[in-house]
């Protein structure tokens, strides 16, 4: 891979695919071994397996998530932005969960993800 080839914005497109289609396999090789991922809701997670764990157990909970990207752009050569907007349903209490947010993923030179960072709105 190089920087001129190298699409940001189409691997965070591929990357969300991957969680919609609940593919664990491909989640977990989209990230680097040392990355992070913080959010307001889980807080910060270093490290490919933290951030595995806390999918699976978000998925066990929320097994119907259904996300939609309203926007992903490139933001510079190795980074992403993407809004996006998700309902699920809780399969312990049947709770709705509705968020809406943007996060930031960043790449790292062999594509792979090394930081994501999420904002809900």
């Amino acid at each position: 891979m190089t920087l001129n080839t190298f699409d940001p914005a189409a691997a965070a497109e591929r990357f969300h695919a991957a969680i919609g289609d609940l593919d664990f396999d491909t989640i977990e090789n989209f990230f680097a071994d040392d990355a992070t991922y913080s959010s307001g809701k889980v807080g910060g997670l270093e490290g490919r397996t933290d951030i595995m764990a806390a999918f699976r157990r978000y998925f066990a909970e929320y097994p119907d998530q259904v996300a939609e990207d309203s926007l992903i752009v490139k933001i510079s050569p190795l980074a992403a932005r993407a809004v996006w907007s998700l309902q699920a349903t809780s399969s312990s209490t049947g709770t709705p969960l509705v968020r809406r947010g943007e996060e930031t993923i960043t790449f790292n030179d062999q594509g792979k993800i090394i930081s994501v960072d999420v904002t809900d709105f």
